[in-house]
């Protein structure tokens, strides 16, 4: 079993660590995401450029990585080692070691995780996130909302292994947004379409 934690752990970490934002903008010939509004490589930031479908596909992509760690450690190496590579697929969207462990804040993966690990949890998470982005303004009120709501709905649809999966991947999710937390607090947090 120790074996297998390992091999998903690695699997995890190794696709969560693809930059697709950073791979999309590149390609798109608008330069380094990294040297543009927060320095994220994730949607938000991508959103930043003005190039919504280019937002939309790195949101996308990175959820998959999510999705496919989670679904492919699943079919080769069981239950247990699945939840694993969900948190690593996490922990390296978040520290990729290609781009000196600088990477995204883990929402749009951590929702994949959900979605494959318990999908009630990934619907409440999404309308949270959703409703309190479009109330708000604010995509990091959002996704803190939607951790939030996911550690809540894990408690009653899928308490165990998983349920424990979930907690710590939104209690990491909800560490990358700390500065968010600050300028909340503050009132200073861009809205969604603003400069940082």
């Amino acid at each position: 079993m120790i074996l297998e934690a390992i091999m998903a752990a690695i699997f995890g970490l190794l696709l969560g660590s693809i930059p697709f934002g950073l791979l999309l903008t590149r390609a798109a010939g608008l330069g380094d995401i990294r040297q543009i509004g927060s320095g994220n490589i994730g949607a938000t930031n991508v959103l930043r450029t003005g190039n919504k479908a280019l937002a939309a596909a790195t949101l996308l992509l990175d959820g998959l990585k999510g999705l496919v760690a989670v679904w492919a450690a699943g079919a080769l190496l069981g239950p247990g080692p699945d939840v694993v590579a969900g948190v690593a697929a996490v922990v390296g969207h978040c520290f990729p070691p290609w781009l000196g462990f600088r990477g995204g804040k883990g929402v749009a993966t951590a929702l994949g995780v959900f979605l494959a690990l318990a999908w009630p949890v990934f619907v409440i998470a999404i309308a949270v996130w959703l409703a309190v982005a479009k109330i708000w303004k604010i995509s990091s009120l959002g996704a803190l909302s939607a951790m939030g709501a996911s550690v809540i709905a894990s408690v009653v649809v899928t308490p165990g292994p998983v349920g424990i999966g979930i907690l710590v991947i939104a209690a990491f999710v909800a560490m990358r947004h700390q500065a968010n937390i600050e300028r909340l607090v503050k009132g200073t947090e861009p809205r969604i379409g603003e400069g940082k």
